[in-house]
């Protein structure tokens, strides 16, 4: 690794942290912030997300704990309103990096996708619904809301990627570093009590 991906890193990974930004914008941010072209190869997100660690634990440690505990528990609120659809957690709050800044990014396993609209829509849920990249980088359908988490005293926004039941077999792949990138109520709850 050269000290210029290095530093492109460091510094999309304070944007990440003080603005809430994803990985991907916030190393095109680091690019312009440090003046260099667009064409510059950027660091993986797995560098990013190193130093989005270090960051804390030299500027964060203080707080970002009971700021993950709090999303981490909303989390938990969303998972049990939502248990018949196989959510997962996934992201900066079940991967342990998560801020105030960050959103609970769930996983639903629908046997029917609009079954979890509906559930929303009885529960009297105002939500947005988009297309984004899912798993497989197969479009998938996201409803977002904000949902108010008592312990940070602010609106959180809670993001639910609808996938066919078909998909959980795949979405419990580990990564690279051999860490599983989402997780069910049960094993939120091990993280939680630990």
């Amino acid at each position: 690794m050269n000290d210029l991906a290095l530093e492109i890193a460091a510094t999309a990974a304070r944007l990440v942290v003080e603005e809430g930004l994803a990985f991907g914008p916030a190393k095109h941010r680091a690019l312009k912030e440090l003046g260099l072209s667009a064409r510059t190869a950027l660091p993986t997100n797995d560098v990013v997300e190193a130093e989005v660690r270090d960051y804390i634990a030299l500027l964060c440690a203080d707080t970002q704990p009971t700021e993950l505990l709090a999303l981490r528990e909303l989390a938990q609120v969303w998972m049990e309103r939502l248990s018949e659809f196989r959510p997962h957690l996934g992201g900066a709050v079940w991967q342990g990096w998560a801020t105030r800044l960050c959103d609970v990014d769930l996983a639903l396993f629908c046997d029917d996708p609009k079954s979890a609209e509906i559930a929303l829509i009885n529960q009297n849920q105002r939500y947005e619904a988009q297309t984004v990249r899912g798993l497989h980088g197969d479009d998938v359908e996201v409803l977002s809301l904000h949902s108010f988490c008592e312990a940070l005293n602010e609106d959180v926004g809670v993001h639910l990627r609808i996938y066919d039941l078909d998909d959980l077999r795949g979405a419990l792949l580990p990564d690279l570093q051999g860490r599983s990138p989402r997780g069910n109520l049960a094993a939120l709850k091990r993280l939680l009590a630990a």
